[in-house]
């Protein structure tokens, strides 16, 4: 890969207000009181990027609080130096299916935790196994460890799959993700966030399912523009991220609000 120009992304523009799910079939997470909340430390974002984009408003920058997501194809991690660049959050892959675990999970989830990083993990959902048989094998493989980060379930087409090639119709994806989300609130204790993309999310109506925290993947433009009138938590807005103890590509995210919106987030939605 030819060496490219990386770009800083610095941080200071006002923060923006957290996006809150309504629903009709399902009762909106609840808002946190009127308690004061202890603001986690936060160290600002100062990452590069292989392939900059020039987001409209409200582009990243606008963002306090930024994060990355990683798997298997992020073989060595020094997590102090990527939380000492700005990782405040991190979603890690732990399983795919219902028999496949990422290798690398084990290891990034203590390297993370170690390091102070608030971790999460993420489940790739796989059309030719049920719901419910996923849900186990992600219960099996994930600890219940406190103050981690709600599980993610992460739903989008495999056109690489050399094993499963279905594409179900939404009503049946979306059914299938209730089953998922149900069985792991039930054993967390916290409703799980929903990752997807936009193909993926035009072609099955997954924005259907009210009431949940959605975890948004927009690359050339910003959730808006991709995803009109969807309330989202999360936006992945790379996949070409540089972050130093991170060799190579990576995934950058940002949370939808500032120091104190993440902060009464996650006095309400850690495990």
């Amino acid at each position: 890969m030819p060496n490219v120009t990386r770009r800083a992304i610095a941080l200071g523009l006002p923060m923006l207000a957290l996006s809150a799910c309504g629903s009709a079939d399902r009762q909106p997470i609840p808002a946190t009181s009127g308690a004061a909340v202890r603001l986690p430390a936060l160290n600002p974002p100062r990452f590069g990027d292989a392939d900059p984009v020039a987001f409209a408003a409200p582009a990243p920058q606008s963002f306090a609080v930024h994060g990355i997501d990683v798997a298997r194809f992020q073989e060595a991690v020094d997590w102090r130096a990527a939380r000492a660049a700005g990782v405040n959050f991190a979603f890690i892959k732990a399983t795919e299916g219902g028999d496949m675990l990422d290798p690398k999970f084990k290891e990034h989830w203590r390297g993370a935790g170690r390091a102070g990083i608030a971790r999460g993990a993420y489940h790739f959902f796989y059309f030719c196994t049920p719901a419910a048989v996923q849900a186990r094998w992600f219960i099996r493989n994930v600890p219940r460890s406190r103050g981690m980060l709600p599980p993610v379930l992460d739903m989008e087409w495999n056109p690489f799959s050399p094993t499963c090639t279905k594409r179900p119709e939404g009503r049946i994806v979306r059914r299938e993700a209730r089953i998922f989300l149900d069985a792991l609130e039930r054993h967390y204790g916290q409703r799980p966030i929903i990752y997807t993309t936009p193909g993926f999310y035009e072609d099955t109506g997954i924005g259907q399912l009210r009431g949940e925290e959605f975890w948004l993947r927009a690359t050339a433009e910003t959730p808006a523009q991709v995803y009109p009138g969807q309330r989202w938590q999360f936006w992945q807005y790379s996949a070409t991220g540089r972050v130093d103890g991170i060799a190579g590509d990576t995934d950058l995210n940002a949370f939808n609000g500032g120091a104190e919106t993440w902060a009464a987030w996650l006095a309400r939605r850690r495990v």
